[in-house]
């Protein structure tokens, strides 16, 4: 019983420390998208670390709790949204779920692609990473073009030369968040295995 009660406080001590760490290098940004979105220091790398090492469970809760400390950070921009369902929409789909996502990426921790334990880990943090990195860019995409989309063309309407102007939602949105999600794609995807590998070498 006290081995159970000591493993749950080592599993809530670990998922304060990474939702915090998180939650900081998510302020560290190193471009920001003009209206809204960043580049950032890794940001994603604590809770898709911490699903690949205590599984998606621990992974979801932890991504749902820093989904809404990102909420409570980014409460200035869903602000500009004038109707209730907008606003709905916006706080599922640039909030509480891509950062809940980041849970799942742990989902591939269990599988034995090769019979190296190394080789298992980097390839289920290099699919893990992609697969919510991709499903955040996904939410983003929904937003921009259900919400944001509109609220752009309005805002940029006697400006025929803007991105708004030029390109439906769909495409509109996927290239403003692409802006920003594809270079978190490539270093996130590129950065998980070196540090889940170093993580692992640490615990041993």
């Amino acid at each position: 019983m006290a081995n159970k009660v000591s493993e749950k406080t080592r599993i809530l001590t670990e998922s304060a420390i990474m939702i915090a760490l998180a939650t900081v290098l998510s302020m560290l940004k190193i471009w920001e998208a003009p209206y809204g979105g960043s580049v950032t220091m890794l940001s994603m790398c604590p809770i898709i670390l911490l699903s690949l090492r205590r599984g998606i469970k621990t992974g979801l809760a932890a991504g749902f709790v820093h989904s809404l400390i990102q909420l409570l950070l980014g409460l200035n921009n869903v602000t500009w949204i004038p109707d209730a369902m907008g606003i709905v929409i916006c706080i599922l789909t640039d909030y509480i779920l891509p950062f809940t996502l980041l849970g799942l990426a742990g989902c591939f921790r269990n599988v034995s692609f090769t019979k190296n334990s190394r080789t298992n880990l980097i390839i289920a943090a290099v699919l893990g990473t992609l697969l919510v990195t991709l499903l955040r860019y996904l939410c983003h995409i929904f937003s921009g073009a259900v919400v944001w989309y509109a609220l752009d063309l309005e805002w940029y309407a006697d400006d025929p030369t803007h991105i708004v102007n030029r390109y439906g939602a769909w495409m509109f949105s996927a290239i403003y968040n692409g802006t920003f999600m594809i270079p978190e794609i490539i270093t996130h995807t590129v950065a998980t295995p070196i540090l889940a590998t170093a993580l692992d070498k640490v615990r041993k």
